[in-house]
């Protein structure tokens, strides 16, 4: 009777074991400042002391004052709008090509060996092979720009979703036929479930080769962009307005992937992870 009290007490045991992690979990964001603030401070004080004359690499205060005149000015705005937007047109038309071959050749053998091969190849050529021919056949407007950021993105869903039908265990489809489930109910109760993780990490992954992208774009004649502002930064020797754009880009990438992040948990809420219960 004494050892059934027990073992009924331990679920009420770990409940209260977890409970400080999910407490700790809201130091996550200031921890990870640490770093990056410990840095910027120690390179402001080096330049300040005279250790370094910042030319090259300016001080976190230099770049701020040229982010903020940019601001004032309303020329940052316009170039963050221009670029969030061909990645969001990229993104969207890469990633949607990107799923549906995924899951065409992740599920039809046939496809798999017609079609895999060919882009597993043309997977392997650098970005930057991709600019001369865009622009030869869409111009240097923004028609180039956006199919080269969707090719950026395309791929490493291709990749994500056709490993994730690929993977997906038999046994799991075996006891959703066991349950009679229909062939609708088996792909939306089963088969989706069990693939969107690892496509979530796909478009993750693909968002960010879309940052990464935007930029090679960007420097194919844009008059406006974040690249824009590299490729006049480079030109001009402005070296605090080239990484004021670099910062740019990564927290708007930042940004970007934890939105999408948070709008794919409510879909994922039924994973038991490991690290949920640290």
């Amino acid at each position: 009777m004494s050892s059934t009290v027990r073992l009924a007490a331990r679920p009420d045991d770990s409940t209260s074991v977890q409970r400080p992690a999910v407490g700790s979990r809201r130091f996550a964001l200031p921890l990870g400042w640490i770093l990056p603030v410990a840095l910027a401070l120690a390179w402001e004080l080096a330049v300040r002391v005279g250790w370094s004359n910042g030319r090259l690499m300016p001080p976190p205060s230099r770049i701020a004052e040229t982010l903020w005149a940019l601001a004032a000015s309303g020329e940052l705005a316009a170039h963050v709008v221009a670029t969030s937007v061909r990645v969001a047109w990229g993104f969207a038309a890469g990633a949607t090509v990107g799923i549906l071959a995924g899951a065409l050749t992740g599920a039809v053998p046939l496809a798999r060996r017609l079609l895999d091969p060919t882009i597993q190849a043309l997977r392997a050529i650098p970005s930057i092979a991709w600019v001369p021919l865009f622009i030869l056949w869409f111009g240097i407007f923004e028609t180039s720009k956006i199919v080269l950021i969707s090719a950026g993105v395309f791929f490493p869903v291709y990749l994500g979703v056709a490993s994730a039908v690929l993977s997906v265990d038999r046994r799991i489809v075996e006891v959703g036929r066991a349950f009679r489930l229909s062939r609708p109910a088996l792909v939306r109760r089963v088969l989706l479930p069990a693939i969107l993780p690892q496509t979530v990490t796909a478009l993750r992954t693909g968002l960010g080769l879309g940052w990464m992208f935007v930029v090679a774009a960007e420097f194919m004649g844009a008059s406006e962009g974040l690249g824009y502002l590299l490729v006049d930064g480079q030109q001009l020797g402005k070296a605090d307005q080239i990484v004021g754009a670099i910062l740019v880009f990564a927290a708007l990438g930042k940004l970007s992937d934890a939105g999408l992040a948070a709008a794919s948990e409510p879909f994922l809420r039924w994973q038991d992870r490991h690290q949920d219960g640290i």
